[in-house]
């Protein structure tokens, strides 16, 4: 019992050590040390759902590598249009920074009469914290990849456009796009370009293995656009090399099924060790018959005159 207490208490003097460090060195942080940072992008998916992300950290003004992040500051979104908010939605910073939100192919959005979608990012502030805020202005682009043999020639097109309220496209130009290949560990640039009249045109320009079934993923990205924002587009196609099935080699030794010689000699050594006991035993059971089958010697009886 007395052992018992004895560890409870080691233990609980432990974390109430712990406790008063984490303490201390929270006390020592000082805010005013400390300028934050409120970064707010968003990214128009494959899926043409929109992404929007803020990424909120605070900067040491002296440590650069000192960069905590804020966590679980809630961060509303908003569609300005006139001086009206309309809210999209919040979401809190995780661990890393980082509050998201999603929104859906068929979210409509309030635009200005340039076609431009304003959109807003706020943090309200706390006792701690000063208020955060960020705006954003894009357009909405479309981007269509298309992959299609042209006289057997795997080609790519590309083609980005915008809508008016009406539903009229408009082709756009000026846009820089990079298209890109998906690897297992990372990805490979296949080419870059310039849309133009709402279309660009390669052919690839190379062969690429792909999963077991030929499988590509092409991936086609406009980033960090000042007018439309960073948009992600991305097919799967069966244009990949590899369609040959590795034969592996049998019964080696760096197979599961090892060479026939060692099944051979491992057979034999097992065959000659069961032999071994089963004479072994037969010869113990001999023993044992020859001595019950012995008959002791008759006693002689002395007799005294």
């Amino acid at each position: 019992m007395k052992s018992n207490l004895y560890n409870h208490t080691f233990f609980i003097s432990i974390i109430v050590a712990l406790l008063v460090n984490i303490n201390g060195i929270a006390q020592q942080i000082d805010i005013n040390n400390y300028r934050t940072r409120f970064g707010f992008k968003t990214v128009k998916q494959a899926d043409n759902s929109r992404l929007l992300e803020v990424s909120f950290i605070a900067l040491n003004k002296k440590d650069r590598k000192d960069q905590p992040a804020v966590y679980e500051a809630e961060i509303k979104f908003f569609n300005i249009l006139n001086d009206e908010e309309i809210l999209l939605g919040s979401s809190k910073t995780s661990k890393e920074g980082i509050a998201q939100l999603i929104l859906p192919e068929n979210q409509k959005y309030s635009t200005d009469a340039e076609g431009y979608i304003n959109l807003r990012a706020r943090f309200d502030g706390t006792d701690a914290l000063s208020e955060e805020e960020e705006d954003l202005m894009i357009k909405d682009l479309h981007l269509d990849l298309n992959l299609t043999e042209i006289d057997s020639v795997k080609t790519v097109t590309l083609t980005a456009f915008t809508l008016d309220s009406l539903g009229v496209k408009t082709p756009v130009s000026d846009v820089y796009i990079i298209t890109y290949v998906k690897a297992m560990l990372s990805k490979k640039n296949i080419d870059e370009g310039t849309i133009s009249d709402g279309e660009y045109t390669f052919p690839m320009p190379q062969s690429f293995a792909g999963n077991p079934k030929g499988n590509l993923t092409i991936t086609s990205i406009i980033d960090d656009s000042d007018e439309y924002g960073n948009i992600i587009q991305e097919k799967t196609v069966q244009w990949g090399t590899f369609n040959k099935t590795i034969k592996q080699d049998k019964n080696m030794l760096w197979t599961k099924a090892a060479p026939i010689w060692m099944y051979v000699v491992l057979t034999i050594l097992l065959l000659g060790v069961w032999l071994n006991y089963i004479y072994t035993i037969a010869n113990l059971f001999k023993i044992k018959s020859e001595g019950e089958n012995l008959s002791p010697e008759p006693k002689k009886n002395y007799s005294v005159n």
